[in-house]
């Protein structure tokens, strides 16, 4: 595996000049040319990278999955993740633009913590983001401003300048990428009723006894999606997270029982997975304003 700790690093494998910046720079595509017989490059690079990239002939790993470049223009690489190409043979010479970003860059400034909230620079997404004519040109056009702005002389204003130039860069893609979940081949709202189909099953039945309540984890994997993709799913298509679902259809079934049975407060705790009935009264009363008991005596 190759690691690169510095731009200057991965300019050097991609025989391109020395960054004119030691900590941000913006690459011409085409002129890449990875330094390595190798067919199947692995490396993990210690800085955040964006590509837009045409006629990429490659099958991608993104972690441990394969990262979708078929319809797609824009990715997002992040820092310490692993990446694995394997190039295939093309008669098409690749173009487009490669934005490298150390994280020293964004020290001392908002971005450097709220970089983090994008998920889309995670393992998360595991597909590039499909850009229309209007929206690839939006995109290069901020990157040639990022990249002449720390071409012309820096001063005192030109690193707050960047940062602007990369949170609009981000914003712009956040509005993409969830447009994207909304409008992608796959059904996402069968993801939604499979949840649905999970959760009703798995506190109707006798799992919530054995197994306690569903974790995120738990519920991802048995759906086959990753917990930051379901939940980043879930709030585009309902504005709640996985967590709130399942909090939402543990209530459900509460109320169910507490209105319908004649089972104590603690016993339908313990049906529903907890393992201290205090716990579960606190949620009750934090989701419905009342005490399980208040919501039984309302039916009587």
């Amino acid at each position: 595996m190759h690691t690169f700790n510095t731009l200057s690093e991965f300019h050097k494998f991609c025989a391109l000049p020395k960054p004119e910046h030691p900590l941000i720079s913006v690459v011409d595509y085409g002129q890449v040319d990875y330094q390595t017989v190798e067919n199947q490059i692995t490396w993990t690079q210690n800085f955040y990278s964006i590509g837009l990239k045409r006629n990429v002939s490659a099958k991608v790993r993104y972690g441990q999955q394969e990262y979708d470049f078929d319809e797609g223009l824009l990715t997002f690489i992040g820092p310490r993740q692993v990446l694995q190409f394997e190039m295939l043979p093309s008669e098409k010479k690749p173009s487009g633009w490669l934005l490298l970003i150390h994280p020293d860059f964004l020290w001392n400034t908002p971005l450097s913590k709220a970089i983090k909230n994008y998920e889309f620079f995670g393992y998360a997404i595991n597909e590039a983001l499909f850009l229309s004519e209007k929206e690839e040109k939006t995109m290069v056009d901020i990157l040639l401003h990022i990249q002449q702005e720390y071409r012309s002389n820096i001063d005192k204003f030109s690193q707050n300048i960047i940062i602007a130039q990369l949170e609009l860069l981000l914003n712009y893609a956040e509005r993409y990428y969830q447009r994207q979940f909304l409008t992608r081949k796959i059904n996402n709202h069968e993801v939604l009723v499979r949840l649905e189909d999970f959760l009703g099953s798995y506190f109707n039945g006798e799992e919530a006894i054995n197994k306690g309540i569903p974790t995120v984890q738990f519920v991802a994997d048995t759906l086959n999606v990753s917990p930051n993709y379901l939940s980043s799913l879930l709030k585009v298509l309902t504005g709640q997270s996985t967590q709130q679902h399942i909090h939402d259809k543990l209530i459900e079934k509460a109320k169910e029982q507490l209105s319908t049975t004649q089972l104590s407060v603690s016993e339908i705790a313990y049906t529903l997975g907890f393992e201290h009935s205090q716990s579960f009264s606190k949620l009750f009363k934090n989701k419905t304003n009342q005490s399980p008991a208040a919501f039984r005596a309302s039916f009587n």
